[in-house]
């Protein structure tokens, strides 16, 4: 009876998903405009080590978003690994925590030249809401040294494909998106 009460709430319920986001071509195009690049500095695909220094997972929802079909981060050449050694580019998200100071930074220093960090989301550019306190050591830059910040909370994953891009091409020191 209650699988029965279930299966008649779906039906009558529906689809509840929103529709998927229209194509953007200026997307493609900085795709195109990333993979060159790319391919410019490393002559293959650019590694990234992510690291999460304490945030609310906000960020990486959207990181997990540039690795789904729309985005497809992976067929523009660029990679998540596991381990720092095998990464050129580190991308922190969160206020550091006092418990992950000391690993942020054996994390960067095991990155091999050349490297860049991405600082993302406004608590990994300046603290958000948490700032410096008895807990956190505040943004990423006051532990390790940061080539771009993304901001937003969270950024969206455009803003940090251009972050990816500002850094792997030596760009300005702020993505917008």
């Amino acid at each position: 009876m209650a699988t029965f009460l279930i299966l008649q709430q779906i039906l009558k319920t529906g689809s509840v998903s929103e529709p998927a986001p229209e194509a953007d071509p200026a997307l493609r195009t900085r795709e195109q405009a990333l993979h060159a690049d790319i391919l410019k500095v490393f002559g293959q695909a650019v590694a990234i080590r992510h690291v999460d220094a304490g945030s609310c997972n906000g960020c990486e929802l959207e990181i997990h978003a540039l690795n789904g079909p729309h985005y497809n981060i992976e067929g523009m050449g660029v990679k998540f690994v596991a381990s720092p050694r095998h990464a050129d580019l580190l991308l922190v998200t969160g206020p550091v925590t006092r418990n992950m100071e000391i690993a942020l930074k054996r994390a960067f220093e095991a990155v091999p030249e050349p490297k860049w960090v991405v600082a993302m989301g406004d608590c990994g550019c300046t603290g958000g809401m948490f700032g410096e306190n008895y807990a956190t050591c505040g943004k990423v830059s006051s532990v390790i040294p940061v080539d771009v910040e993304v901001p937003g909370c969270p950024p969206t994953p455009v803003a940090l494909l251009q972050g990816i891009l500002a850094a792997v091409s030596g760009g300005r020191r702020d993505a917008e998106g």
